[in-house]
């Protein structure tokens, strides 16, 4: 009797070890435009190669940044059973860009959430600073469908300004200042482009707030052969990480990743037949172009949250 209830208490620990692990993504998309549509980067196709992506890594959550909501009502059409928070940045509704939470609806569930804007008026949409555009940051308090309330954690998501130094500078004071406020101690986790890299001043205002570590530098695994932005173009190589994902120093990170995945079309040359060097003869090869579905590359942790 005493083994059998050995054996079960093993199990059971084991479940909520296991339980608490998550994969969390962060993605800026890349907002729509007509431009790009003429680069040849269609939404349309980017769209079903983004979703196709995200299905398949099945993230428990993903801040996604640059969304229009056009774009958001695309992607959750495509999406495997993901819902979403957030509101655009230009009226606190649907204008502008969401830095939208996506989160997979059986695997964590929703407390609370909100929004506020990087300013010196968080509490409704304008500039900030010297900013170019209005920056908002949504925020959710989540907990696993099988965890209580008291083991909830806090899920920051961001997009910083891309021109404003002052802007990016006061915006990371006010979101390490709203962690303190949100939180309360609880654990963190703060996805987001925040147009800053791992070499930059304003990096160590999150890094030194004593609230957060860079997953990057933390992690047991990792598998990052590029930066997170790529401009578009697959040939580019940079070691700037613009895209972070930070946590709570007690959140253990295991494995660290972003993602170079890229999809190819069709162009003027793709009609010939190639045939590959030292490939099998009845392989046939076309020349098609190498695209990237982003401007930027999406990174993916895998993390366990403290008990």
């Amino acid at each position: 009797m005493k083994r059998i209830f050995f054996i079960v208490s093993l199990l059971l620990l084991t479940a909520t070890q296991l339980s608490a692990q998550m994969l969390i993504g962060s993605y800026n998309i890349r907002y729509k435009n007509n431009g790009d549509s003429i680069n040849g980067n269609v939404w349309a196709k980017r769209c079903q190669v983004i979703c196709d992506q995200v299905n398949f890594m099945s993230p428990d959550i993903i801040g996604t940044q640059e969304v229009l909501c056009g774009q958001l009502h695309d992607m959750l059409s495509l999406l495997d059973g993901y819902d979403y928070i957030g509101a655009g940045r230009d009226d606190g509704k649907t204008a502008g860009e969401y830095a939208a939470i996506i989160y997979k609806t059986d695997r964590v569930r929703l407390l609370d959430q909100g929004n506020f804007w990087l300013s010196e008026t968080p509490d409704r949409p304008g500039l900030g600073w010297d900013a170019a555009c209005v920056r908002i940051c949504t925020w959710g308090k989540f907990a696993g469908q099988h965890a209580t309330n008291d083991e909830a954690f806090y899920f920051f998501n961001l997009h910083m300004d891309h021109v404003g130094v002052t802007a990016r500078r006061e915006a990371a004071k006010l979101i390490v200042s709203k962690i303190r406020e949100i939180a309360h101690g609880a654990p963190v986790i703060v996805t987001g482009d925040f147009n800053v890299d791992q070499n930059d001043e304003i990096y160590g205002i999150f890094t030194d707030s004593g609230l957060l570590k860079d997953s990057y530098g933390a992690t047991r695994l990792r598998f990052a052969e590029n930066g997170t932005f790529n401009s578009f173009d697959t040939d580019l190589f940079t070691e700037s990480r613009i895209d972070h994902i930070f946590v709570s120093p007690a959140v253990d990170v295991d494995s660290y990743g972003v993602l170079t995945n890229s999809y190819w079309t069709a162009n003027d040359e793709s009609s010939a037949q190639l045939k590959g060097h030292d490939a099998p003869q009845q392989i046939n090869f076309s020349r098609y172009s190498r695209r990237q579905p982003s401007d930027h590359y999406p990174v993916f942790v895998r993390l366990s949250l403290p008990k």
